[in-house]
């Protein structure tokens, strides 16, 4: 049976391959659900690596296999698409929330998909604002670091 799934912020992704506060707590939500997440969360990734590699807090070795095992395991993520619906979701979250828009647009993908299915899927984050304004839409948050 597979597992359930559960929506990944980016701020969530990026501890499963950088060491930072939070890493060690999320680690067991990647054994417990599938990830679901924006498409645009692979992006968001690469960049947050890269900006580490220019600070210096990550060798070029390690961004190089964190990109392989980037490629391994996204194929088995499902990455919601940033269609008409996902925009204006985000676009009303922006109006009627205190969100940046990349929050809104992953806020708005985990509705739109979980609206689709007909459930609402756990929302896992690490940014507040972005935690905040997903339990004021009844999305069931887990909260990490």
């Amino acid at each position: 049976m597979p597992a359930p799934q559960a929506y990944f912020d980016t701020s969530v992704l990026v501890k499963r391959y950088v060491e930072e506060a939070g890493s060690i707590d999320a680690a067991p939500l990647f054994r417990q659900f599938q990830v679901v997440s924006s498409a645009l969360a692979t992006v968001e990734i690469l960049s947050a690596l890269f900006r580490r590699r220019a600070a210096g807090e990550l060798t070029p070795s390690h961004v190089t296999s964190t990109l392989t095992r980037i490629q391994s395991e996204r194929v088995s993520w499902r990455l919601i698409q940033i269609d008409t619906l996902v925009l204006g979701r985000a676009e009303a979250l922006v109006r009627d929330h205190t969100l940046r828009t990349l929050d809104a647009i992953h806020v708005a993908s985990a509705l739109v998909y979980g609206d689709a299915l007909g459930v609402r899927l756990p929302f896992v984050t690490a940014d507040e604002r972005q935690r905040d304004a997903a339990t004021r839409l009844a999305l069931d948050v887990v909260r990490v670091g």
